[in-house]
């Protein structure tokens, strides 16, 4: 929490001695989706974006899991003008897990882990054309049991993203990731990337097609997860947007269902 609120007095420092950041770029969120995109925040801007609610559900012979997410935060500082830093946090998770052959139920709740990242923008910044990044992060063991992996991790992103004109853009994120083991002691190669269509309904309007395909070399487990997903944003102004999104699972190592709203804000 300490964490959190230096981060916030270090962006109100950055936004206020800011008159020299006069670079206005068009609108460009994280959220909604499974891909990153490779944009930047201008030099001096901050952008708050904030998973108002998330649930999902796995479900196999055995179980039922669902899980809900409120207050799935992500701050982020424009620090030069092709860098960014960012900060994450999950204010609240409950897990309910029912023994679909005894009926027992199993409730945990808690907060996240802290996720702390650099976005190192390679080529337009302000994601128009062709555009690039790296982005480097580590998650930090803040959180309970119920959310939270139970040690650090580490990987890095690289976000890509191609202006096809006419309102259409494709989108990729490959991935690699010092995942943390299933059982909160320890780390394990992850690998893989997202790719997808963005596409514009009208001015205000947008929307994204994509899948998802991630191999995780954990020791008790490997899997192969696979999702597809649907999502819309809506932009409410220069500086604000509203989303919505659904995940599905392709396959039995993944979480058969997703859904989730949110909203973004630049200050």
């Amino acid at each position: 929490m300490r964490a959190w609120g230096a981060a916030m007095l270090l962006a109100m420092a950055v936004q206020g001695g800011a008159a020299w950041a006069q670079d206005e770029r068009e609108f460009c969120a994280d959220r909604p989706g499974l891909d990153t995109p490779p944009c930047t925040m201008a030099p001096g801007k901050v952008q708050g974006e904030l998973g108002l609610g998330d649930w999902s559900r796995e479900q196999d012979t055995e179980s039922r899991i669902d899980t809900v997410n409120f207050g799935d935060a992500l701050l982020r500082i424009g620090l030069t003008g092709s860098m960014e830093a960012q900060l994450g946090w999950t204010a609240f998770g409950h897990v309910r897990t029912r023994d679909r052959v005894t009926s027992a139920v199993e409730k945990d709740s808690g907060i996240g882990d802290m996720r702390v990242a650099l976005r190192q923008n390679l080529r337009n910044p302000d994601g128009s054309g062709f555009s690039i990044a790296v982005m480097p992060y580590a998650s930090l063991p803040t959180g309970g049991d119920a959310i939270g992996d139970g040690d650090w991790g580490a990987g890095m992103l690289v976000p890509i993203s191609y202006d096809l004109g006419q309102g259409f853009s494709l989108l990729a994120t490959p991935e690699v990731d010092a995942a943390v083991d299933e059982d909160g002691d320890g780390r394990h190669l992850a690998y893989g990337s997202v790719a997808g269509l963005g596409f514009d309904i009208s001015d205000s309007l947008s929307g994204s097609i994509e899948a998802s395909l991630m191999r995780d070399d954990d020791p008790d487990r490997h899997a192969t997860q696979a999702l597809a997903g649907l999502s819309l944003g809506w932009q409410a102004g220069d500086d604000m947007q509203f989303d919505a999104g659904a995940n599905l699972g392709l396959n039995h190592d993944s979480p058969d269902a997703e859904l989730y709203v949110g909203i973004v804000r630049r200050f």
